[in-house]
């Protein structure tokens, strides 16, 4: 089987190469900082006690996600963070993080907050999936 591409001097598809592979560098000598993925959901008594909505456990019935990253010895002028629709990318002087994310977020509304005391950066990204507005109606 044959595929014809669109212009003979192209190596792959666009369709071929995973979103935030423009953003890997196997070269950077930087390590990466531990974090911890966390999925978040409201719920409310007729969610727990009666089971009235569609809600259940999973992280497919989660409306955020909470990464929560350890950066020791890093001061919050130093951190440089850009989120994508699936793609997390921090870098600091000593540490880099490129996160690839499980569901696709909204990139223009999340939180991030520096918790100096732990050391630790804290994103919320709102999960943005295409049929929410009729599974949790």
């Amino acid at each position: 089987v044959q595929v014809k591409s669109e212009n003979r001097k192209t190596i792959w598809n666009t369709e071929e190469v995973s979103e935030g592979s423009e953003f890997d560098d196997t070269w950077d000598p930087r390590e990466q900082p531990e974090y911890e993925m966390l999925f978040k959901q409201c719920v409310g008594t007729e969610d727990v006690f009666f089971g009235m909505s569609r809600k259940d456990p999973s992280t497919a019935c989660c409306e955020d996600i909470v990464i929560k990253i350890k950066l020791p010895e890093t001061k919050y002028a130093d951190i440089t963070l850009n989120i994508q629709d699936k793609v997390l990318d921090l870098r600091t002087p000593k540490k880099k993080l490129l996160l690839h994310l499980p569901y696709r977020v909204d990139s223009k509304n999340g939180k991030a907050r520096f918790l100096s005391e732990e050391e630790t950066l804290e994103v919320t990204l709102r999960v943005s999936r295409e049929f929410d507005f009729i599974n949790f109606a």
